[in-house]
């Protein structure tokens, strides 16, 4: 069952998401050089037909992809603790679910923006954000019994 977020709830979880979106893409480029210099490595060693190689280094680069993909396991885990949706990790585009009008849809931010000001509908996405103005902020919450449909 997902999560649902008010408006004020998602946007006090702002900070902890930015960062553990930013460092999910650096464990992603860290992940991804030491991936394609182990590439580059073994090809070398096939086209030369067994070239020397510092077996130290290698197995540093191996290190350094293996701990940067146990690093994007555990923030991912973390994320989905918080309940938000990863929805594009190279833009930093995240969901916070939540109710409109009794409905299901998303608080869309993107890293890099100041605050959440976007909803979209589950089936829309991020090209069908909307603006969230005063109608939104009107019919929308968290679907909780003490809930009276205004953010928090």
């Amino acid at each position: 069952m997902p999560r649902y977020f008010t408006l004020a709830e998602a946007q006090q979880l702002l900070p902890e998401v930015d960062k553990a979106l930013r460092d999910a893409l650096f464990h992603k480029s860290e992940y991804q050089a030491a991936e394609a210099a182990l590439r580059s490595t073994t090809q070398r060693v096939r086209v030369s037909g067994g070239a020397r190689v510092d077996p130290s280094a290698f197995l540093a680069t191996r290190a350094r992809r293996d701990t940067s993909a146990a690093a994007l396991k555990d923030i991912f885990e973390r994320i989905e603790e918080i309940g938000v949706l990863v929805k594009d990790l190279e833009i930093g585009l995240i969901d916070f679910m939540t109710l409109y009008k009794g409905r299901e849809v998303c608080l869309c931010w993107k890293l890099g923006e100041e605050g959440i000001h976007f909803w979209h509908g589950l089936e829309e996405g991020f090209r069908g954000r909307k603006a969230i103005d005063e109608e939104f902020l009107e019919n929308h919450g968290t679907g909780g019994a003490a809930d009276d449909g205004a953010p928090n």
